[in-house]
């Protein structure tokens, strides 16, 4: 993941985020406000470093978010040579806590397991 500090023009430092996280983050975590290169709706994000995966929830206020804008994430987020993926849990797994977010993943540990390209497109 990249330094969060690099991200620090859209970083929140709202009075809300103060509240609901006791800080604005660091150079491992934060709350960031991204407008979407689809339609300028802002992008919430929520990203962290830890417990060795790298994490960022995107969420919109009025669906959730489509290709383009969580590659526009992945973009801003992650570095260019990193490999960060989506996962889609059984039901039983499955935790919603807001009905528009989606998420993307990557192991700091470990490479990511990849088809063969051909199979990637």
């Amino acid at each position: 993941m990249r330094s969060l500090y690099e991200l620090n023009p859209q970083r929140d430092t709202s009075h809300e985020v103060m509240r609901i996280y006791g800080g604005y983050g660091d150079d491992t975590c934060g709350v960031f406000n991204l407008p979407s290169n689809v339609d300028g709706v802002v992008l919430r994000i929520v990203a962290s470093s830890d417990g060795g995966w790298d994490h960022v929830s995107v969420s919109r206020p009025d669906r959730c978010p489509a290709w383009e804008e969580m590659e526009q994430v992945k973009r801003a987020f992650f570095k260019d040579d990193e490999t960060a993926f989506q996962l889609h849990v059984p039901p039983d797994d499955h935790i919603n806590v807001h009905p528009f977010c989606l998420h993307l993943w990557r192991p700091t540990r470990q490479q990511i397991p990849m088809p063969p390209a051909w199979m990637v497109g």
